[in-house]
């Protein structure tokens, strides 16, 4: 790449960088520990959404040795409505590896940041750079647009050899001992410039080079994949009351929701949902039950599919095995649990429903 290519943009990036920049908590503070966690809730949430969440999380958890000697039910919690919860996980795991082998430091050396759970190539590049200044490009989705369409890049990111030359040319634009503010600029740039629709080319500062720019591209790159049609399942769910305990499950720790509570139920299969939810309480909890009325119907889009769940009023029958997942929880101490939106909603209704009876 041409020297005086690669200088001019470095300079022009990281000057409507110092003007422009946004006045985020995270930019405040030099401490690896809570630009970490702003890295972590950012990676699946846009910043309007994930900041309360991260203000909240560091003012419960403000340092790496609070989050490591706390519970994984009560960072769960602070997780809740977040989604991707592996990442809550993959924090707390962390977290215990950092305070139990790293002596609470996140540590510099790139090998070893990369072996924590959750530091993928885009948080360990991330987090050194910003934290400690160290040489490491970064390529989050905003700085693959700006580099597809800078340098006019037509194959689709998402394969391995496309991805390689993206990551290529991140590392040559990156200036030496100036990791910290550049790549921040180039994420600033995709999120506040350079957006996937209508980019605000005419305020860019780098418009003048870039490629797809002048052949008029730039909202065709980059190339996406071909869009998968979502499958969508049918969810019951039963709202079982005894003495004024609820009947909540935990679901397993590793997989989707992965350590959260939520109402028992599953997937419908050849059946009514009024059976399908009869038969999923009693497989999960051992518990035989009369199915009542119908709560509410919530409509929930995941990642990679969406639901329609139906939740029951349920009565208790008889316990025909015993379920170690499952726990009967006082009404009011519900809201201590950690609970995943689609039940969140139910919870709702549940309340409403309690209210007027």
């Amino acid at each position: 790449m041409d020297n005086d290519f690669v200088l001019k943009l470095q300079t022009k990036l990281l000057s409507w960088y110092h003007k422009n920049k946004r006045d985020l908590p995270w930019r405040r503070t030099s401490d690896p520990y809570k630009i970490w966690i702003s890295e972590a809730i950012l990676q699946q949430t846009r910043i309007d959404q994930g900041t309360p969440y991260y203000e909240r999380f560091v003012k419960q958890f403000p340092t790496v040795q609070d989050l490591a000697k706390a519970s994984l039910q009560d960072v769960l919690k602070m997780w809740e409505g977040l989604g991707y919860y592996s990442r809550a996980r993959n924090l707390h795991k962390a977290a215990q590896i950092i305070v139990n082998e790293h002596q609470g430091k996140i540590p510099q050396e790139y090998v070893q940041a990369i072996d924590l759970p959750g530091f993928g190539p885009y948080t360990t590049a991330a987090v050194l750079s910003i934290a400690y200044n160290q040489d490491h490009a970064v390529l989050d989705g905003n700085v693959i647009r700006v580099l597809s369409r800078v340098f006019a890049i037509r194959e689709n990111p998402n394969e391995t050899v496309t991805k390689k030359k993206l990551w290529e040319k991140a590392q040559e634009l990156l200036p030496l001992g100036k990791a910290r503010d550049y790549n921040q600029a180039v994420m600033e740039l995709g999120a506040l410039i350079c957006s996937p629709q209508k980019p605000s080319c005419e305020s860019c500062p780098v418009k003048t080079m870039c490629q797809a720019y002048k052949l008029g591209i730039q909202e065709q790159l980059p190339v996406k994949s071909p869009k998968k049609e979502k499958p969508h399942y049918e969810i019951a769910v039963g709202l079982v009351e005894k003495s004024g305990k609820v009947l909540l499950i935990q679901r397993p720790e590793k997989g989707l929701l992965g350590g959260m509570w939520e109402f028992p139920g599953g997937k419908r299969e050849k059946e009514s949902l009024v059976e399908c939810c009869r038969r999923e309480i009693q497989e999960k909890t051992g518990l035989a039950v009369k199915v009542e009325e119908e709560l509410c119907i919530v409509e929930h889009v995941y990642s990679h599919f969406s639901i329609t769940l139906h939740a029951h009023r349920c009565t208790p029958l008889r316990m025909t095995k015993t379920s170690s997942n499952s726990r009967w929880v006082l009404y009011n101490d519900i809201k201590k649990y950690p609970i995943h939106t689609s039940n969140q909603k139910v919870l709702k209704a549940f309340q409403k429903h309690k209210q007027q009876h």
